[in-house]
This record gives C-alpha cells, structure tokens and sequence, in this order.
C-alpha cells in the first residue's frame, strides 16, 4: 500500500507544478512519455523474464489454472461495460481500455494518455490505483464472503508483486503459486487489450 501511496503523491505533485509552475515545453510533449513507455515495457519483460520461479510454477501447473485470469479478465471487462451504461461521457470503449488496465495503472495510464488523451489517462490511473488499494485492505472480507480466489481475482495485474503478501496470509500459502501465474498472465495482457480498446 506504501508504494501506491507514493505514487499517488508523485501524480499530486506532476498535477501541482503543471498547475501553479513553469513548466518547460518539453515535459508537456508527447516524446518524454512516450520513450517513458518503452522503457516501462522494457523493464516489464526484463522483470517477467527474470523471475524464474514464476516462469516455473506456470510449467508446474495444469491448463485449469488460466481459468483464474479468464474470469477476471471477462469479470472486469462485463463491469467496465456496465459502468459505461451510467456514464453519458464516456463510450463502451473508454471503460473498456480503462478496466483493462486490470490495476496496472503505471503502464495503462501512459498508454491511455497516449491514445485518447491525459484526461482518461487520469481516469486510468486512478481507477487502476484504487483497484489495487482495494485488493490490498478488501482481502480478508473478500476472502470470507466469496472465497479464496475472490482476492486474486480482485487483484489484477497486482497478484504476482504488491498484493501477493495479503494473498499469502488471507488465502493461504498453496494459493501463491495460482496468484503469481493469475500476476504475469494478467500483467502480459494489459498493453494489448488496452491499445485494442484505445483503437475502436
């Protein structure tokens, strides 16, 4: 929870020095976030494919593990597409590239803000942030009304790195391995279901 309180606070301070500061032309143009985002990607598949154990755990398990990040990727997108329906604003595609962002929020936002402009790019990041903080303090309840996947599904993209020590102690320890492959699986899926959503 720390760390996306800091970043939280790094986003209130960008919003702040944009606001009342100077701020020279170049940190307003496309290009800085834009190279941002290719040295996020690359840093993403550097992690992914250095960590070995996750790597091996998904050779470890059966084809009925990818269930998990199925249901959380139709459980969130069927959501997205509701809320759509009682905002006037936004179409069925915004929700969508924002829901798929699956609590990503550092790459989904950049490629939003990309896409379809900082406005939704903010929406993305804080909605992808409170999805995280929600999976972090909602665990145990979420664990105790609808089972000890409910967490991992609520998780996101987050099960394989910040929410995987609530995971571990609410969902028990023969849950970690489901929780990181559901992690990399829904991570891995983020830039293109987001650039497809961001496309229509």
């Amino acid at each position: 929870m720390k760390g996306s309180l800091l970043i939280v606070a790094f986003f209130a301070a960008g919003v702040l020095l944009g606001r009342f500061a100077e701020v020279p032309a170049f940190f307003r143009a496309e290009e800085p976030t834009l190279y941002a985002l290719y040295a996020l990607m690359f840093l993403v598949g550097i992690s992914i494919g250095s960590d070995r154990k996750a790597l091996q755990a998904m050779r470890r398990q059966s084809w009925r593990i990818v269930l998990v990040p199925a249901g959380t990727w139709l459980g969130t997108l069927a959501g997205a597409g509701l809320v759509s329906l009682a905002l006037p604003g936004r179409g069925l595609a915004d929700c969508l590239a924002v829901g798929s962002g699956f609590g990503y929020y550092s790459l989904s936002a950049v490629f939003i803000t990309q896409y379809k402009g900082a406005e939704l790019g903010t929406i993305a990041l804080v909605s992808n942030i409170m999805r995280e903080l929600l999976a972090l303090l909602g665990a145990p309840l979420l664990a105790r009304c609808f089972g000890r996947l409910a967490p991992i599904s609520a998780g996101g993209a987050t099960t394989a790195d910040t929410t995987l020590p609530v995971i571990t102690k609410f969902c028990g320890k023969e849950f970690v391995v489901v929780s990181i492959v559901h992690g990399v699986m829904v991570d891995l899926s983020v830039p293109f279901l987001v650039t497809f959503f961001c496309s229509l």
